[in-house]
Formats: structure tokens, sequence, C-alpha cells
């Protein structure tokens, strides 16, 4: 915590000051451009690989960057689908990013077959993973097909459907590798890269 605590500190003495301009704008306007679904993994920092500023980037961060597919469970609660919603109809944000990475603990869990009988949380939730491909499955060939897996649950929301009808969003894949710093676009029909993404 005292990191933390240090951290606060220096974004109150040094960085905010810097910045004040924009966040009194940001106080009142929130207009980010694109929505960025990535893992919650604490190496994935989507503003910095983006080099987006505050109140660009509309962030939902899963386990495995994954999205439940429409329609949803019982009582449709969802919080990533009520993000995707919101980001859509309420801040028209026109563009989305399925943003995957290299040494994804949850596709190196689904790729090893792990028993993941003590974490049955975890379990119920990678099954939103399952058709990216099967255990033994090389861990990076699975993380690429779980983007393109990710980016077809993604079309199945209504607020996404109706978006990408209009013309009035765009999707995108992406993989990037910790090590290098490369940004990778994904193909979402074979899971395969097409190109960096800068």
């Amino acid at each position: 915590m005292q990191d933390l605590a240090e951290g606060v500190a220096y974004f109150q003495q040094d960085v905010f000051p810097a910045k004040a301009e924009l966040f009194a704008r940001l106080a009142t306007t929130h207009r980010p451009h694109t929505l960025f679904i990535g893992c919650s993994d604490a190496r994935v920092v989507p503003e910095l690989i983006t080099q987006q500023e505050p109140g660009e980037l509309f962030v939902i961060r899963t386990a495995g960057n994954l999205v439940p597919a429409h329609p949803l469970g019982v009582d449709g609660a969802d919080g990533v689908a009520a993000g995707i919603e919101y980001a859509l109809a309420v801040l028209g944000v026109r563009d989305i990013v399925v943003c995957g990475h290299s040494a994804c603990g949850a596709m190196t869990a689904l790729a090893a077959g792990q028993d993941l009988a003590d974490l049955p949380a975890v379990a119920r939730w990678l099954r939103h993973a399952a058709p990216a491909g099967a255990p033994q499955d090389e861990v990076g060939v699975l993380i690429r097909n779980n983007v393109a897996v990710q980016l077809a649950h993604l079309a199945t929301h209504p607020a996404v459907a109706r978006a990408l009808a209009a013309g009035a969003v765009t999707l995108h894949g992406w993989v990037y590798d910790i090590p290098t710093g490369t940004v990778e676009r994904i193909d979402p029909a074979t899971g395969r890269p097409t190109a960096r993404a800068a």
C-alpha cells in the first residue's frame, strides 16, 4: 500500500497540475472514441500500450479478455454486456478492440488442460473461451483464436449488431506481445495475424 500512497501523492503534486486543463474538461465530458476489451492481467495496460490520454478509451478488462456471447444468463445480468451496451448506446464509441496478449494465464491453463477444480468460478468463466481451441493447442495459437472467438461473441450483442449494421462501429482484434511490445492485428475469421497494429 505504501507504493500506492506514494503514487497518489506524486499524481496529485506533479501529474495532475500538469494536466489540470484536461481533467477540468473531463469533469464534465466523457466521450471516449474506442471501447478496449482486454485481459485483467496487470502487465497489459491499454492506455500505456496505445498511448492514450485519460478519457480516450472506455476499458473493460476480464480474465482472458473474454466476452460472453448473447443471450445472457437467466436474469440477463452481465457486467461485460452492460459495459458494451453503454459504450455504444450512450458514449457512441466508433471502434471496439478485443486485445489478447502473450503469456496469458487463462489461455495457458486451457492449452495445458489444467485442473481447475479448486477454482470453480474460473472454470465456469473460461467456458466462454471453449470454441477457441482444445487442450494441447499451442498457447500462441489459442491466444489468437480466442481473440477471433471473442470478436464473434461480441457481434452477438444486440447493441453491437445494430451498430455494425448501421456502419457506426468497427471491430478490431489485436494480440499484444509483452516482451517485444509489438501488437498484431488478428483476422476475425481465421484467428491468424494479418499485420502489426501500428
